[in-house]
């Protein structure tokens, strides 16, 4: 898998995630920031901490930690299935 297409699912998979039911069309500068640090970012943990605090500063409201974590990991697999890394 390319790194666009890497980007593409990511950008799938954030826009499902809608947190805020706002619909998948408002996220798309939140998105862009957090597709963009995954590209240098591998730990889950991490990852989430940058979603955590770019959503809630675009909308200031405050996302669970633990569920930031769980579209953390589905970002990080998206990522390693591109590196081939799994």
């Amino acid at each position: 898998m390319e790194n666009i297409e890497m980007n593409r699912k990511s950008v799938q998979i954030l826009q499902e995630w809608d947190p805020f039911k706002f619909g998948a069309e408002s996220y798309d500068t939140e998105t862009a920031d957090v597709v963009a640090a995954l590209q240098g970012i591998d730990d889950p943990s991490e990852l989430a901490k940058v979603i955590q605090i770019v959503y809630e500063h675009s909308f200031e409201q405050w996302i669970p930690f633990e569920k930031c974590v769980e579209i953390a990991y589905k970002l990080i697999a998206i990522k390693f299935e591109a590196k081939c890394i799994i």
